[in-house]
């Protein structure tokens, strides 16, 4: 089934299928009564049955019999230890060490790194008295990477610190859970790296993926974090000593990534389509920077039909071209690029779920889901808005005109003044941002995007101006009462098209149509020169013929 959004839409005839997954998942675990220096020594004594041994030696002693137990039952195990290196992948460390059987459950890999971390240190007066406090600054402390299959969610990753009180992530990838569904339900599937790249019931992977987004979602979460997590943290506290202690982790959202995945029929296809938006698209949405990693295949110009599908993740790195486009808005990240042979993933990142605005409990999943898919959804519609542009009809005679904005008269919107230019781009550049925009950050997006400009453009410029735009209907609040602004659709369209006719037509156009040229013409290899050469030519005749060129 392909998607609702006008982009998918439009190119529908070019699509096998979309699908929609939460893909990564990062979970805070943490335990309550020790995020406080009171509630750790409660913690403390309950644990020694007093807090007499409460001072930075017993603590450093915990944190050491966690780094002995793992490795001495590591080395009893067969289990790889591996140290890595700040900033190294370590999810693709653990790859080269997966297990080759098929049926293997557990731990397979310990990778310790190390990373600043809240740790309690412990002072003691003359008089015994005790002051926990947290060292600061943060130290860097051993962090141990338990790498994990489950039998549900496949590889998952449950990184502890080994100082007390055990603070943990648990991370989790929602195309390993939909693969796991998918092979228990009998869907055959093609996986390569972290997408599906060919589905024989791609309608039974959809329903597979919503699962994800659903509020029974929350306790499959927390049922694979408690599958785990205590026996990996009973390397510092024995199983004994948690029931002893009260220790009991509570979980919160901390980074999540939703995706929509297009599965176009031919890999060309892809690239002539993703490639052009990316060409149209780019300059308006002030795409600073486009990656590009150059892969040892080119993708197929036609299907392979007597590709069968089959149960298997191919591990190694992409084969092909991996283009990304980003747009960041702070902590939060909208993402457009090829995967695999034929698929155009768009995704939205949460690196931290507080920017959501809707708070961080585990409860709160379902919530985060949908905020993340609604940004999907409007960056794709802001995609398609500014790639295929328009201008209705009057709308260019009206702009100059004065209109209302509730019981006030304001003036008319001058395309003809630079100012007003900057204002429309910027608008266009801040149309993807998920909440919206204030004042303030357009007036900051104009001055970015015009460093050339010497005169000053503030935040009281910026509503004026914008008040003018929403006169116009080009622009809205968001809210009756709220501060925050948003193009509306028709006026993207018009506004995207205004700076493209201008900026790449009208102007280009008339500063070559009115100068002959003399002597042998240079043919050009740019099919866009090529056009402008042809037009310019034409305009030359109709210049000649109105009288209006030398």
């Amino acid at each position: 089934m392909i998607a609702e959004d006008a982009f998918s839409q439009y190119y529908s005839d070019l699509l096998d299928d979309t699908y929609d997954v939460v893909d990564r998942i990062v979970l805070n675990a943490y335990f309550p009564l020790a995020c406080g220096p009171g509630g750790f020594r409660t913690w403390w004594r309950q644990l020694y049955d007093g807090d007499a041994d409460l001072d930075d030696t017993h603590l450093m002693r915990l944190a050491g019999r966690f780094s002995r137990r793992v490795r001495g039952w590591a080395k009893k195990n067969n289990i790889p230890v591996v140290y890595g290196n700040a900033g190294e992948r370590k999810h693709r460390i653990a790859e080269q060490y997966l297990p080759e059987d098929p049926d293997f459950r557990g731990i397979f890999l310990v990778l310790i790194g190390r990373a600043p971390a809240p740790v309690w240190e412990v002072q003691r007066s003359e008089k015994g008295a005790l002051n926990i406090r947290r060292k600061n600054p943060m130290p860097w402390v051993n962090h141990y990477h338990f790498h994990i299959i489950d039998e549900q969610w496949g590889h998952l990753t449950i990184k502890i610190c080994g100082h007390p009180p055990f603070s943990a992530q648990v991370m989790l990838n929602g195309h390993e859970y939909v693969g796991c569904l998918a092979r228990q339900a009998g869907v055959d599937f093609t996986k390569e790296g972290n997408c599906f790249t060919n589905v024989s019931g791609a309608a039974g992977l959809s329903e597979l993926a919503d699962t994800l987004r659903s509020q029974a979602a929350v306790g499959r979460l927390r049922q694979v974090c408690e599958r785990w997590i205590y026996r990996c943290v009973c390397f510092g506290l024995s199983f004994d000593e948690q029931q002893k202690s009260g220790f009991r982790y509570s979980y919160s959202v901390y980074q999540l990534e939703y995706s929509r995945n297009l599965l176009f029929t031919q890999g060309d296809e892809l690239d002539q389509v993703f490639n052009g938006v990316i060409d149209r698209t780019r300059g308006q949405l002030d795409v600073k920077t486009i990656k590009t990693i150059f892969g040892a295949k080119q993708r197929p110009r036609r299907r392979r039909r007597d590709k069968v599908p089959r149960f298997e993740a191919v591990l190694e790195r992409p084969s092909y071209n991996l283009t990304i486009f980003k747009l960041h808005f702070d902590r939060l990240t909208l993402k457009m690029y090829s995967k695999g042979e034929r698929v155009l993933r768009i995704e939205a990142v949460a690196h931290n779920t507080l920017d959501l605005h809707c708070g961080r409990v585990l409860e709160g999943l379902p919530k985060m889901v949908a905020r993340l898919g609604d940004m999907v959804e409007r960056f794709l519609g802001v995609v398609r808005c500014v790639d295929v542009a328009w201008i209705s009809d009057g709308t260019l005679e009206s702009l100059p005109a004065p209109s209302m904005v509730g019981q006030t008269r304001v003036g008319g919107v001058d395309i003809n003044q630079a100012r007003m230019r900057a204002a429309m781009a910027a608008v266009v550049a801040l149309a993807a941002a998920p909440r919206g925009f204030t004042a303030a950050e357009h007036a900051a997006k104009v001055r970015a995007m015009s460093p050339e400009s010497n005169e000053p453009y503030t935040a009281r410029h910026a509503a004026y101006d914008l008040k003018k735009l929403r006169g116009k209907a080009l622009v809205r609040k968001r809210s009756e009462h709220s501060r925050r602004y948003e193009p509306t659709s028709e006026g993207l369209r018009s506004m995207a098209a205004l700076v493209v006719l201008r900026d790449k037509v009208i102007v280009p156009l008339l500063a070559g149509a009115g100068h002959r040229k003399t002597g042998r013409e240079r043919s050009t290899r740019d099919p866009l020169d090529r056009h402008y050469e042809a037009v310019r030519r034409q305009m030359q005749e109709l210049f000649d013929a109105m009288g209006i060129a030398a």
